[in-house]
């Protein structure tokens, strides 16, 4: 029996809402999901060389759970302790369902669109109870290919399977996509749009030059956000006793929000604190925050990476699936050993004043300060962009210099 390769592109998110499932389910989802997305980005930052960084949690989490559908024995086993739930259970399955109905309902300020393609290499046959399921549950399509007939640098799989080209906003995604090799047979390609607008904007005349401390004590000269505005903030130790504090800004409609996570001291590096972060510490930010009227500076920052998962799940426990004599996708094919051949993850995110994408020239002006606290990112820091409601992390990254949009 031959063994095919499948290509699986992860590049789409999704959200948990918990309004119409179980306490405790909803809880122990949060919580697993916070565990997952930790552990995928401490992984990330062990195994890349990368200076600025952004992933996508929720979209790694939806592609895996989508090869669950398929998955059987040892492979299904490692996928299923990864990320801690299989999505063939009852209760999961229901939650999760609601949780793609809601997240189409888009609300004030704020655009979720998500689709999720299978492309199959013609003559791959597909076992019917795999698509049923597929399509119920991540509302997939599959369209037959023929990649062989595509060059290297068309991008047609990315652009078939998403609702929306361009991706704009606070926090945005748009997936240029990667050619697989001549070898691919089946190609999971999730597409997702989001633009969001701050709850309150900040004014362009209002950004100016000022300096970045890079992680070698030089600095550098960016574009600085600034407004004074109440926000949710709150300070934190890690389990070693480093000080950090959170800044957390709303996006229209309130009901994501863009994290900020900072070192409270300035001799402390930033590795310090993302190498300590659990699903834990990230709990407690919501119950240690607290509101309060600060001078807010935040650099305006744009950057994309690119990554091929495959060192990097088998590093998280997930290693048969891309194994050629371990793999057991049965669920997917009968006829056909297949296993995956690629894992591709891209994002990009662009945060400016008004929360969406603006051409305009920046005014130099002289600010007058108030008295009130001031939060200013001006050195290493992490943010997250979360749903309020469940803590579920969509975006996760790091800003070691906001000058440069570099792209891996």
């Amino acid at each position: 029996m031959r063994r095919l390769p499948v290509a699986s592109v992860f590049l789409c998110f999704w959200l948990v809402e918990r309004s119409r499932c179980d306490g405790s389910l909803q809880d122990g989802m949060a919580e697993l999901h916070g565990r997952f997305a930790v552990s995928l980005y401490q992984t990330l930052t062990e195994t890349e060389n990368v200076s600025n960084l952004i992933l996508s949690p929720v979209s790694v989490s939806l592609s895996l759970g989508l090869l669950q559908l398929g998955a059987r024995g040892n492979t299904l086993a490692q996928l299923e302790a990864t990320l801690g739930y299989n999505v063939k259970d009852a209760q999961v399955q229901d939650f999760l369902l609601h949780s793609h109905r809601d997240v189409s309902n888009s609300s004030q300020g704020m655009v979720l669109q998500q689709t999720c393609t299978l492309f199959v290499q013609s003559g791959v046959r597909l076992l019917t109870e795999f698509t049923r399921h597929a399509a119920v549950w991540a509302n997939a399509s599959v369209v037959r290919a023929n990649f062989s007939q595509h060059r290297h640098d068309e991008a047609w799989p990315l652009q078939a399977g998403s609702s929306s080209g361009e991706l704009s906003g606070s926090g945005e995604a748009q997936p240029e996509a990667p050619w697989w090799g001549h070898r691919l047979q089946m190609a999971l390609v999730n597409g997702v749009a989001f633009r969001g607008i701050w709850q309150k904007q900040f004014l362009f005349t209002n950004t100016q030059n000022l300096a970045f401390v890079l992680t070698d004590g030089t600095a550098v000269k960016v574009p600085m956000m600034y407004q004074a505005t109440e926000v949710s903030f709150g300070h934190f130790r890690t389990p070693s006793d480093q000080r950090y504090t959170v800044l957390e800004l709303p996006y229209l409609g309130r009901s994501l929000s863009l994290q900020v996570v900072l070192p409270s001291e300035r001799k402390t590096p930033l590795s310090s604190i993302e190498s300590q972060l659990t699903a834990r510490q990230l709990a407690s930010w919501d119950t240690g925050l607290r509101r309060a009227k600060m001078d807010v500076f935040l650099p305006r920052f744009r950057m994309q990476n690119r990554f091929n998962l495959r060192a990097v799940l088998p590093a998280m426990g997930i290693s048969d699936a891309f194994n050629p004599t371990a793999a057991d996708f049965t669920g997917i094919s009968a006829e056909e050993s297949l296993y995956v051949s690629d894992a591709f993850h891209e994002v990009r995110i662009e945060v400016t004043e008004d929360g969406t994408k603006a051409a305009a020239a920046t005014a130099m002006v002289l600010l007058k300060r108030s008295r009130a606290p001031v939060f200013k990112a001006d050195r290493p820091f992490l943010f997250l962009l979360r749903h309020i409601n469940t803590g579920s992390i969509l975006f996760m990254g790091r800003v070691m210099n906001p000058a440069d949009p570099e792209t891996h």
